[in-house]
């Protein structure tokens, strides 16, 4: 089969889309049209320039500049997080990235080399595409996990303190916060693995399949996705959420939250 090409003209007529949202936006006073606007022109510009480091790396197929952009990217994963959780008083971008990139890495290398044992492990048609999907997936857990902890310590900060002062460590007195984000973070992950096929063709796999793969071929990848996925939102949020929560305390187990 072969792939169909898309024209400049279309690309413009999906910009009807936009105008359809924007002209919704407008009539409900949501005031997001110059969301929308700056999103649109990012898309097309964040894209198209990906598209060309993406085609320069592939054709170096250098080891370093491969783990480099893939550090690159998670860095704005981790930006993009430290903007959508609402917390000033906690320093928590650091510690966040540092965690990403140790638990994405590992994930990511453990796929390649291990369970589609590509040769080498660091083919980025390969690592850039599947380690994207986990940056993508989990950086969302991470967003929901850390705002919701930050939230709960907060709304539950007597009983945080209470028990700080019968005794316990912080890690004790937040040990069922810690569950309960964790959970929270977790659960879409856990959703689109209850539903996928179902209710929707993920990415992967509508990929391969309009590239006019076969189609078994291309169930095997979205499963070995599917089940990534889950892993690295795993290990992401309990990661980040530790870390993070160890800044939330003094030496002394006092609140600074």
């Amino acid at each position: 089969m072969n792939l169909i090409e898309i024209t400049p003209f279309q690309l413009v007529l999906c910009v009807f889309f936009i105008i359809i949202a924007g002209t919704g936006s407008v009539i409900f006073k949501l005031r997001l049209e110059k969301d929308l606007a700056w999103g649109t022109v990012r898309t097309f510009a964040q894209l198209f320039l990906m598209g060309y480091v993406l085609k320069f790396i592939f054709q170096l197929n250098n080891v370093i500049l491969i783990l480099l952009l893939y550090a690159f990217m998670i860095f704005w994963a981790a930006q993009a997080i430290k903007s959508r959780v609402n917390e000033e008083k906690i320093r928590f971008f650091v510690p966040t990235y540092i965690s990403m990139v140790v638990s994405y890495m590992l994930v990511t290398i453990l796929v390649t080399s291990v369970i589609i044992q590509v040769k080498p492990w660091y083919t980025p048609q390969y690592f850039i595409p599947l380690g994207g999907m986990i940056i993508g997936n989990s950086m969302n857990a991470i967003t929901i996990a850390l705002d919701r902890m930050f939230s709960d310590f907060r709304k539950q900060r007597p009983e945080i303190e209470l028990a700080l002062c019968l005794g316990a460590t912080y890690q004790e007195a937040t040990h069922s916060i810690l569950r309960d984000v964790i959970k929270a973070g977790m659960i879409p992950s856990i959703n689109a693995l209850m539903t996928v096929g179902l209710v929707s063709l993920p990415g992967m796999m509508t990929g391969q399949i309009l590239a006019g793969s076969v189609f078994l071929t291309a169930i095997k990848y979205q499963i070995i996705v599917m089940l990534m996925l889950v892993a690295s939102t795993a290990i992401g949020s309990v990661i980040v959420v530790h870390v993070v929560r160890r800044r939330c305390f003094t030496q002394a187990h006092q609140m600074i939250v």
